[in-house]
């Protein structure tokens, strides 16, 4: 039969609009010959949709739509909802950078495209995405009326379902970087080279809320990456900010983005060292300290050790910290929940022997939607701790 055959009963998750199709729940599977998207049944032979198929892994199917809706129109939809809900909500006037599609987020499993001022950087981690992407590619510019497409498609995702990276222009202008506005504030974003899709634009409530917290405040920014938490801090009026970087490239782009904004090196410092080094030499005596480091665990076998390393780099900074401080502590490993993070925080404050009281929780970006059908799909975490 050339569709995936549901065993008896298992049909349940695929009805309540959930994306992933695990190996334990088929029965069978098309031919090779079928293609990268099949029809998805009941062992009945009831048609429940289209999925992406990704042989040989657990999770082995995705679904991209449902019911009898084709699979252009399924994705042109899909597109034109995440298009409009985009344009709702942003004015480029005060910020024009956003996640235009988030995955399962958006209803499209394996795909992230975020738009920096019209140009759009696609990042494709499922091999089923991948072989319809001159579909996607023409229905972005249908839909989108984008300057550019590039895609970077280089996630760690990619590696783990056997794909190879791939970097390449694939319609329109090209653009090595980019200044983008966000919040008022304005930012270089180096799309070829920068991390992720050129800037973590997940994080933008946060920055907003940092600006919100600075006032008076003696900052430091952890992994401070392109600095954009530091420039939140110093709109925010903040009294001293100083970012810590391992990477000597980024004192540039740091540099860059103070200056575009309108700031000197007078209230702020750059700091080119390990992180964790820093945090257990140096004395601490900062209002506010934000720690955003990236991923501590990419595969589920390593929670323990992401475990180990998130409660000792936060045990040694609220053990530091002067009393009365804030820290934002987040986390974006994708295999450390909410829950689990919270408890290694709680650790870290028990070890440190200190109070500490939780004043604020992460902020979600509007742009990065998790469905309701789907909550695996959230990944990142934050918290802010007042520290007696």
């Amino acid at each position: 039969m050339s569709c995936i055959v549901l065993k008896k009963g298992k049909e349940r998750p695929i009805r309540q609009h959930h994306h992933w199709i695990y190996s334990g729940a088929v029965q069978s599977l098309p031919s090779k010959e079928s293609g990268p998207v099949v029809p998805v049944c009941t062992a009945e032979g009831e048609h429940l949709g289209l999925a992406a198929i990704n042989r040989g892994r657990s999770i082995v199917a995705h679904m991209l739509s449902y019911g009898d809706m084709s699979l252009e129109s399924a994705l042109r939809e899909r597109i034109r909802r995440s298009v409009a809900m985009r344009r709702r909500w942003f004015d480029p006037a005060i910020t024009n950078a956003y996640r235009l599609i988030n995955a399962e987020g958006d209803g499209i499993p394996g795909l992230i495209v975020d738009s920096y001022d019209g140009i759009l950087v696609m990042q494709i981690s499922h091999p089923g995405i991948e072989a319809i992407q001159e579909l996607i590619v023409s229905l972005l510019i249908e839909e989108a009326a984008p300057k550019g497409i590039y895609e970077k498609s280089t996630s760690f995702l990619r590696k783990k379902e056997g794909m190879e990276q791939v970097q390449a222009y694939r319609w329109g202008e090209k653009f090595s970087s980019t200044i983008i506005r966000e919040n008022n504030l304005q930012f270089r974003v180096d799309l070829e080279k920068g991390q992720k899709t050129g800037w973590f634009l997940d994080q933008r409530e946060m920055r907003k809320q940092v600006f919100e917290l600075s006032s008076q405040r003696r900052v430091l920014n952890m992994f401070a990456y392109s600095g954009g938490f530091s420039v939140a801090a110093l709109a925010g009026r903040a009294q001293q900010v100083t970012s810590v970087e391992i990477s000597p490239r980024c004192k540039a782009l740091i540099d860059e983005n103070l200056s575009l904004n309108g700031f000197t090196d007078e209230n702020h410092q750059f700091i080119q060292t390990d992180a964790f080094e820093y945090l257990k030499s140096q004395p601490l005596p900062y209002d506010l300290i934000i720690l955003d480091p990236p991923a501590f665990v990419k595969k589920r076998e390593d929670i323990a050790t992401a475990f180990r390393a998130y409660k000792e780099m936060n045990r040694i900074t609220i053990q530091k910290m002067e009393p009365g401080s804030l820290l934002m502590t987040c986390s974006c490993s994708y295999h450390v929940d909410e829950t689990l993070f919270q408890n290694i925080l709680f650790r870290a404050a028990l070890e440190a022997n200190r109070s500490v009281r939780i004043v604020g929780r992460h902020r979600l970006a509007i742009d990065h939607p998790i469905s309701i059908f789907h909550p695996e799909s959230a990944y990142l975490k934050s918290l802010v701790l007042y520290i007696e």
